[in-house]
């Protein structure tokens, strides 16, 4: 007789323990592990070199096409999935609660619906009355979407089997999905990765595009097990603030475009709009005579994107400890920064307070904001403005030498064409008009131009 060995699953992470502890040991959560039916273990080992049938072997030269695209009708969300839907494809979409995931969605939903294409939209959360209702509120109730509320697997194939040239299906969301062979709750690790497989397997073979929406955890990763974004062609992100009008779509992974691009929205009353210029949007309202205050050429795929960074330095009485506090930037690397203008530039932050701010809630992981991060440090400790209309671009060694970074001319053109005519950047080829370079070659370099400029 075959025994079945019990596993433990943690409904976190998806990593597997052959028995029961308080905390899982890949990620440190408590009390996520849950028993689940494991594989039926056999004493005797199978031969898994014959009884196989013989596969095609391919050529890499051999001609192929590009896969052809299925437009959205909104540019910002085909410019993220690399042009437009792929048929075929698997694509997941991410989001905190409440930060517009099925309004973006059901509006895509209800361009490519009028324009002939036949749209099925499953909600696993809402009646379809719920979804009927928001449509009429953002202007789409003439949209021919075809709606249901449904969560079993077994039935939502069942009914797309019976329809034909169906173009895009989506699913909102894969957790409250259930499939009836697999044993557990809806949202569970098991649930979700046999829910997700079966659904991606019928895009694939039928040639539909599949979305698949996914709650997030505490810390903003993707819930439910790991290889859910691996099985997946395309892993895009909705972030943002409520707190702020404007949602950032960015792509994470993707198969059939490139990856970091990112899709700018600002959400009002009659729904989610475009933004097709986000620079003007960060920089909106802008006092250019505030220290601390310095615009950064930000790079998010192919589009580049001006933003505000912001320093404010406060002196403590003697004995106390200084905080740095940072909104939408690494601690670490600002940590990095503070220690190479002390050891190479002999400023002292050690009695003062830092607080660094990106504009608008933006976040930045590019490196090359270390010249603008520093060049906001030294204008507010030494309380003096940078000079007007300037930007700061390029990456910091720790020896105080100030690095090149990728697309430089892509930075400057777009900070020429919002009006600035200088940019304090290592040397760069190509320089477009109506702006200039002045070349910083170490960190020193930097400090001597904010504090004699006038």
């Amino acid at each position: 007789m075959p025994k079945t060995k019990k596993k433990y699953v943690c409904q976190e992470c998806g990593a597997v323990s052959h028995r029961w502890q308080g905390q899982c040991g890949d990620c440190g959560a408590w009390n996520s592990l849950v028993e689940e039916v494991g594989e039926t273990v056999f004493s005797a080992k199978h031969d898994l070199s014959t009884g196989g049938r013989t596969i095609a072997l391919s050529k890499l030269d051999a001609d192929v096409t590009p896969p052809p695209r299925l437009t959205t009708g909104i540019a910002e969300l085909d410019r993220v999935l690399g042009g437009g839907l792929v048929p075929g494809s698997a694509i997941l979409l991410g989001g905190d609660p409440g930060i517009g995931k099925s309004t973006l969605l059901l509006q895509a939903s209800a361009h490519m619906a009028r324009q002939g294409r036949d749209i099925v939209y499953i909600s696993g959360e809402e009646a379809a009355d719920q979804v009927r209702l928001r449509g009429q509120r953002l202007g789409l109730g003439d949209a021919p979407i075809r709606l249901a509320a449904a969560t079993s697997v077994r039935d939502i194939l069942a009914t797309l089997q019976e329809r034909e040239n169906t173009a895009m299906v989506v699913i909102d969301s894969i957790q409250t999905m259930h499939s009836d062979r697999i044993e557990g709750a809806p949202g569970t690790v098991s649930q979700v990765r046999a829910s997700a497989h079966e659904l991606i397997r019928y895009a694939k073979e039928s040639g539909t595009a599949i979305i698949l929406v996914g709650h997030v955890t505490k810390d903003g990763s993707i819930a439910g097990p790991r290889v859910l974004e691996h099985m997946v062609d395309t892993v895009a992100s909705f972030e943002g603030e409520r707190s702020h009008q404007y949602r950032i779509l960015r792509a994470i992974k993707n198969r059939f475009g490139a990856t970091d691009e990112i899709g700018v929205f600002a959400m009002e009353g009659a729904g989610l709009t475009e933004v097709a210029n986000p620079s003007s949007l960060f920089l909106s309202e802008r006092d250019a005579n505030v220290p601390g205050a310095v615009v950064f050429p930000a790079l998010e795929g192919t589009r580049p994107v001006l933003v505000e960074i912001q320093a404010l330095t406060v002196k403590l009485a003697s004995g106390a400890t200084p905080r740095r506090a940072v909104v939408g930037w690494d601690s670490g690397r600002l940590a990095m920064i503070l220690a190479v203008l002390e050891a190479r530039c002999g400023l002292n932050f050690a009695t003062s307070e830092v607080y660094l701010n990106i504009g608008g809630g933006y976040r930045i992981s590019d490196p090359a904001a270390d010249i603008a991060v520093a060049a906001a440090l030294i204008s507010a400790l030494a309380d003096r403005p940078v000079p007007d209309a300037s930007i700061f671009f390029g990456e910091i060694a720790l020896s105080g030498e100030v690095r090149p970074v990728a697309h430089g001319n892509i930075r400057l053109r777009e900070a020429a064409k919002l009006g600035f005519d200088r940019a304090i950047a290592p040397a760069q080829k190509d320089v477009p008009n109506g702006i200039s370079v002045q070349n910083v070659v170490t960190l020193a370099n930097l400090v001597d131009h904010i504090l004699t400029s006038n």
